[in-house]
């Protein structure tokens, strides 16, 4: 198996990165950068010493275990009953900010890209709303920042990623299919009915069911701590199989299986969460390493002066202007309302939905689209990842110099 050396190098550098794991929490070097810096050296653009197919049967496979595991981690942080309630800062940024973002992205690749197809840009646009609180992840631990504000952080890019996926796979859905042949033969109700029916059913039904199961045995003494720590992959992986098996949408269900988790205890579910984002860091890692090995080289060639416009605007006017829009009335100053805007990167949901896509299209005709997807998430991997802990710093010092942050007494 010619991808053996890819793993031990994968798991080698997990390992030796770990040693330092705790130092580079004080350093601007995150663990992303870190992995597709390393990508990039030893493969075809450094040293030549790696070398992998984005449609390889072992990426095509870690990619998707990923995806689920963070869909159904993601979606479990979340207290879907209070942030309907509450309607607060994260439910602003997803019902507000997040359907702009995916309109103004959509719009703004139509204007500079206008000879390409609009079900492509909107591909594009969709793949590139989600955010990955992980790329700046000195932001979300940092006790410099005001809790309100970390959290409407870390709560929306658990839930956007799984709020995408959605239009992407009706684009996807699109441009596989001939739409005149389709219309009238039933064929768009039945992928609504697979796609966002069965997919839901499956994961709700999995996700309840089995965190009701494992939150009564650990109750009563019959669960050990270590397999309520498994239950969290064990219920991810059988939301997926389960809606594929009845030709649902895997990904979807394991969104809503993590979402409808049926466990009560908070230490149950902690125990849940502990596991499953340990080995979905670990596994995002690897994509990391991917993403600097193999889609950055095969995108270089295609970076002209528009793919590196689009990807500017990606990181500031298309995500900051709906941010500032949806917090309207929230009571936040306009050093808050940046602060949240700037810190939207682009990271692991992209690049796993950029995979999916690969693999279920081919890249043959779309190599520019991608491209320009793959030039925002590394700027953004690097953009925000150098810039979390300085300006999370500076931030602190505004809100203690006792300047107007409402945020900071919410």
């Amino acid at each position: 198996m010619h991808d053996y050396p890819v793993i031990i190098f994968s798991a080698l550098l997990v390992f030796v990165f770990g040693l330092f794991s705790k130092l580079a929490e004080k350093s601007p070097v995150t663990g992303p950068m870190f992995f597709v810096i390393v990508g990039i050296l030893t493969g075809p653009l450094g040293l030549g010493w790696l070398d992998i197919s984005v449609n390889g049967e072992i990426v095509r496979v870690m990619s998707e275990i990923t995806l689920v595991l963070i869909l159904f981690i993601d979606a479990s942080t979340i207290d879907l009953p209070a942030l309907v309630k509450t309607k607060g800062l994260p439910f602003r940024l997803l019902a507000i900010g997040l359907p702009l973002t995916m309109i103004l992205g959509i719009l703004s690749a139509w204007l500079l890209f206008p000879s390409i197809s609009i079900w492509l840009l909107a591909m594009m646009a969709l793949i590139l709303s989600p955010t990955d609180a992980a790329l700046g992840q000195a932001v979300v631990k940092s006790e410099f920042v005001p809790e309100r504000i970390r959290q409407a952080i870390n709560v929306e890019s658990g839930l956007n990623d799984g709020i995408a996926l959605p239009p992407i796979l009706l684009c996807v859905a699109v441009m596989t299919e001939d739409v005149s042949r389709q219309i009238g033969s039933g064929y768009w109700g039945h992928f609504v009915l697979s796609q966002l029916v069965y997919g839901p059913l499956v994961g709700a039904l999995v996700g309840f069911l089995g965190g009701w199961v494992v939150d009564r045995a650990a109750r009563v003494g019959w669960m050990n701590d270590t397999f309520q720590r498994l239950a969290s992959v064990a219920l991810a992986m059988l939301a997926y199989a389960g809606a594929e098996e009845i030709h649902g949408n895997g990904f979807i269900a394991a969104y809503f299986a993590g979402l409808l988790l049926g466990v009560r205890s908070h230490a149950v579910r902690e125990r849940l969460q502990e596991f499953g984002e340990a080995e979905g860091q670990q596994l995002s890692l690897f994509i990391f390493l991917l993403f600097g090995l193999v889609l950055v080289p095969k995108a270089l060639p295609y970076w002209d002066t528009t793919a590196w416009i689009y990807a500017g605007l990606s990181l500031t006017m298309i995500r900051m202007l709906p941010v500032a829009v949806g917090l309207i009335g929230a009571g936040l100053d306009r050093a808050s309302v940046g602060f949240i805007g700037w810190f939207g990167p682009r990271g692991i949901a992209s690049i796993l939905y950029l995979i999916v896509v690969v693999n279920t299209m081919g890249s043959k005709g779309m190599e520019y689209v991608l491209s320009v997807i793959v030039l925002t998430v590394m700027l953004s991997v690097f953009a925000h990842g150098v810039s979390a802990l300085p300006l999370s710093r500076a931030y602190g010092r505004y809100v203690n110099a006792g300047v107007r942050v409402d945020d900071k007494i919410s």
